[in-house]
């Protein structure tokens, strides 16, 4: 792959048989998959119900930046960066992102990839796909980093693909994730990102959910947020959410606050846009009783398995919750 010589070498050369990983691959670790990648993995493989994928691993994204001398080219740029200085960090990442841009995937990476996206479309139906950061220190209990990288939704086709992935990984590098990292003390040279590939489903409604009442602590209650359409809407802060507040052993909603959801996020053929949501759903409730029971079940079980309580997004598609 004519990958230029660098103390790393070896142990990248170690991981190159791991530049895929489906979900159900057993002793997934962090440094391979990230924070999200892992989760999504760990979940799926005690039986909940996550949309199938795979994650390209941190293995491809050390191949990529080495290949193209992008590391080298990083380690020089921080140098001269003033962290203090937003002019300074905007044309560090600014330059960053034009190497990623620029550079190659090296085609063994390619190969690897496409063979596990094909595979996927047929299990799918040629559904399209969600592509998605997976940072190597993110979701971690003393660095809250996740979001701080990019996920692309509704992706069609291999070429635009290989273009999301790459996107990804310069997301590492933005001006946000690039002063978080200072902030933090997190070194440049020790990040990586992995790339999590997962069959997007067509949301009719979604949100997110609190294992534990993230205001008042409350163990036995679960807070779930939900809006109409993709879940874009409320991650982008584009909608007021529907706020409902369920007691975790009845299931009964306890609190239900009806917002005016304005906007939606929604598919189109050439990926997702916001749109105003219909007159007659905006004031509409978008959980009734029994699917709020439903979905706070689901979420005790997931609090259960990972013994802690968990914020968890969720959609409603095809009659049931992913």
């Amino acid at each position: 792959m004519g990958i230029p010589k660098d103390p790393r070498e070896k142990k990248q050369r170690g991981h190159m048989e791991n530049l895929i990983l489906p979900f159900t691959t057993d002793a997934i670790t962090l440094d391979q998959a990230g924070g999200k990648g892992l989760n999504l993995s760990k979940t799926a493989r005690a039986g909940f119900p996550v949309p199938p994928g795979f994650i390209l691993t941190t293995a491809a994204y050390r191949a990529f930046t080495q290949t193209n001398r992008i590391d080298a080219g990083i380690e020089a740029l921080y140098r001269d960066l003033a962290i203090e200085n937003p002019a300074s960090v905007a044309t560090t990442s600014g330059t960053i992102g034009q190497l990623f841009a620029d550079g190659q995937i090296p085609l063994e990476i390619q190969n690897s990839l496409l063979t596990d996206y094909r595979a996927l479309c047929l299990q799918t139906n040629n559904a399209p796909v969600a592509v998605r950061s997976s940072a190597t220190a993110e979701d971690l209990a003393e660095a809250s980093f996740a979001g701080q990288q990019d996920t692309y939704l509704n992706v069609h086709g291999e070429q635009a693909l290989l273009e999301a992935v790459k996107r990804c990984w310069a997301s590492l590098w933005t001006e946000r994730a690039i002063a978080y990292r200072a902030r933090q003390g997190i070194s440049p040279t020790s990040v990586a990102l992995a790339v999590v590939i997962q069959q997007m489903v067509p949301a009719e409604s979604a949100g997110v959910m609190f294992t534990a009442n993230p205001v008042s602590g409350a163990r036995d209650e679960i807070v779930i947020n939900a809006a109409w359409g993709l879940g874009e809407a409320i991650v982008g802060g584009l909608v007021v959410p529907d706020n409902l507040r369920v007691n975790k052993t009845s299931g009964k909603i306890e609190q239900q606050i009806l917002a005016d959801k304005t906007m939606m996020t929604v598919q189109t053929a050439a990926g997702t846009q916001e749109r105003p949501t219909p007159a007659g759903k905006r004031r509409r409730p978008v959980l009734s009783p029994s699917r709020a029971a439903e979905l706070a079940r689901l979420g005790a079980k997931i609090e259960t398995y990972y013994g802690a309580p968990q914020d968890i997004e969720w959609c409603f598609a095809h009659g049931q919750f992913y």
